[in-house]
């Protein structure tokens, strides 16, 4: 069994009511470690992949408000010749340089870019195990300021699918069935979300 999950708090607030934070599990522990420490990243770049709501733009964002280094979010959604500029002004400035890609792989059709970005540091995110779930739940909760209620992940986690996209859709029904009922969030309402969610036949633990 690995270590337990941790969290990273970011230096600057997030829109919502609770400070954002990045729940640190065997999915992104070696990113984060990765991100720490820039100088040891090849021509001083790192390629940041991984599903969607897990977390790249939030480690971007630290790692900026930091002062680590630069990064672009969503990279791919750049022309890839100003991408390869971009690159080109930070290898010249010094500067290490955190590019936000999609899922696994990205496909870049510019020769040198590709070239350059093939040789940087590739560092991808997991899937959720059980322990960072449990612990990405009442962050996620945190975030709406949502009080879960005692027991919720033990109750959840086994019921629900293991994505950071499935976890984060759980927690936005039981907010809105919360605060639609103007009840708290306990067992009717984590039944009631995980059916609206992962439909009538989800799963029925003891």
């Amino acid at each position: 069994m690995g270590p337990e999950p941790s969290q990273l708090a970011l230096p600057l607030p997030g829109p919502g009511p609770g400070a954002r934070r990045i729940v640190i599990g065997e999915a992104n522990r070696a990113v984060a470690a990765a991100l720490s420490d820039p100088s040891r990243w090849p021509f001083r770049t790192a390629v940041l992949t991984g599903p969607a709501r897990s977390g790249k733009s939030l480690f971007a964002r630290w790692f900026v408000a930091s002062g680590r280094g630069a990064a672009i979010d969503d990279a791919p959604a750049l022309p890839e010749t100003e991408l390869f500029h971009r690159w080109n002004r930070a290898q010249e400035d010094g500067t290490p340089l955190l590019l936000i890609g999609g899922a696994p792989p990205w496909r870049i059709a510019l020769p040198d870019l590709a070239s350059r970005l093939g040789a940087a540091l590739q560092l991808e995110i997991g899937q959720p195990d059980d322990a960072m779930a449990a612990e990405l739940l009442p962050a996620l909760a945190a975030q709406r300021g949502l009080p879960l209620g005692e027991g919720a992940a033990p109750y959840l986690v086994p019921r629900i699918g293991r994505s950071f996209a499935d976890l984060e859709r759980v927690v936005a029904e039981i907010d809105r069935l919360s605060l639609e009922r103007k009840v708290p969030a306990t067992q009717s309402i984590w039944r009631a979300a995980i059916e609206a969610v992962v439909g009538p036949d989800e799963p029925r633990l003891l």
